[in-house]
């Protein structure tokens, strides 16, 4: 096992420098630059010596290769630079927003598999049913909605109806619990709905593979009860595919609270993307995007390594 979790660590940093050099490469063909953005529409009346001496002070003067080797060094430190607008490091960005968008993923992801493993069991069991129509069509239509949509829309509703607003800034949960779930519930819920109908289907389609072993009908000629077979057996070997759905989706949740930060106004990593985009906070972007594929890698390592402890005939060499 430790020799598997090593080599997959090994592959893992060609892989990272490669997403450093598009992430890097990406952002300095965008049009526009942070300077100008900076200054809007006075750029035009800056000096060049004053444009100069600002592009120096951001970093920006240097040669690609010596921006892209400077920022290699400032990953492998940990200082990971600073921020062009904000003025603190993307290291204090992280530590202050981070907590939260974690938080809002792993409620989310807790809220799928509570809603989407129930639905998906109880939809292959009464196959072609009318529970199972039902239950596929709320799985189809939540993978429809948007969930910037769904979002923009429950805050419309709780603003008109109970003239009720989430409260504004970043509260940690063990600050203020109470005011911390206000913030993140929402956005949990809209995430953790979208999510469950991937898990419902995931769920169904595989159990419907499982029931029809012979095992499990020998399981049931032996007299157990319904709940042991379903439990027990078919859904333990189930769970494979589910847990490897699980974690790609957690994944895509860490960065997939842009949208959904934005309409709430929750002030996350996701927000804080959204803002660096639009100032073009080279620093920002970078390393975000980067911290984004470092959890990617681990997520999928741990599936793989879940594995063996979910099916024993599974062994690592």
């Amino acid at each position: 096992m430790s020799k598997y979790v090593l080599w997959r660590v090994l592959h893992a940093i060609p892989a990272l420098l490669g997403v450093t050099v598009i992430i890097f490469v990406s952002l300095r063909i965008m049009p526009g630059d942070p300077v100008s953005i900076m200054f809007g529409t006075q750029a035009t009346k800056i000096r060049p010596e004053d444009r100069a001496k600002i592009e120096a002070d951001l970093g920006l003067s240097a040669p690609l290769t010596v921006q892209y080797i400077t920022w290699l060094k400032d990953i492998g430190t940990g200082k990971l630079g600073k921020s062009f607008w904000r003025g603190d490091t993307v290291v204090d960005l992280i530590v202050q927003r981070g907590p939260l968008t974690v938080e809002i993923a792993v409620m989310a992801i807790i809220l799928s598999w509570v809603v989407g493993i129930p639905v998906g069991i109880l939809s292959a069991l009464r196959q072609n049913s009318a529970l199972d129509y039902l239950a596929r069509f709320f799985t189809v239509l939540f993978l429809a909605i948007p969930g910037f949509w769904l979002g923009a829309m429950i805050v419309l509703v709780l603003l008109l109806w109970w003239d009720y607003a989430p409260p504004l800034g970043v509260i940690n949960i063990w600050d203020d619990p109470a005011k911390n779930l206000q913030l993140a519930l929402g956005p949990a819920v809209v995430l953790g709905l979208a999510v469950s109908a991937y898990i419902a289907r995931m769920t169904r389609s595989s159990l419907l593979e499982i029931i029809r072993e012979d095992y499990i009908r020998t399981a049931r000629a032996k007299g157990l009860r319904e709940q042991a077979v379903v439990l027990k057996h078919a859904l333990r070997n189930a769970s494979l595919p589910i847990i490897t759905l699980s974690g790609v989706l957690f994944g895509f949740l860490l960065s997939g609270t842009v949208v959904v930060e934005q309409a709430f106004n929750v002030p996350g990593l996701g927000k804080a993307m959204v803002e660096a985009f639009v100032m073009l906070d080279y620093a920002v972007i970078q390393n975000l995007v980067l911290l984004y594929s470092v959890v990617f890698i681990v997520i999928n390592l741990l599936i793989d390594v879940s594995y063996a402890w979910l099916d024993p005939r599974i062994r690592y060499v």
